[in-house]
């Protein structure tokens, strides 16, 4: 299975982009967390394809009917995160 392959890519490009300075604005604040979100679950992706003999490097339609839906999945549940967190600080700070 390569499915592992495209939060793997996503991972390397938040990392760019963090690395790079984006540091302003909503995505910027939060960016950290996403690209320790895409890491964290590229590499258990790799372990358990590699401990369970699956570990492939080049399938296509694998990555394109898992991985892609995979790291949209983990993209939207860290956007979801990441409101939530803006949320909470914005009314910590209109309640002091």
């Amino acid at each position: 299975m390569s499915c592992y392959i495209v939060p793997l890519v996503e991972a390397a490009v938040v990392s760019v982009c963090r690395k790079a300075g984006v540091k302003s604005g909503f995505i910027g604040r939060h960016l950290a967390s996403l690209e320790l979100m895409l890491w964290g679950g590229s590499v258990m992706l790799i372990v358990d394809h590699a401990i369970n003999g699956e570990l492939f490097a080049w399938t296509p339609l694998e990555m394109l009917r898992v991985g892609l839906p995979m790291a949209v999945g983990l993209t939207l549940v860290w956007l979801i995160y990441a409101l939530v967190k803006e949320k909470r600080a914005e009314k910590i700070l209109t309640t002091k």
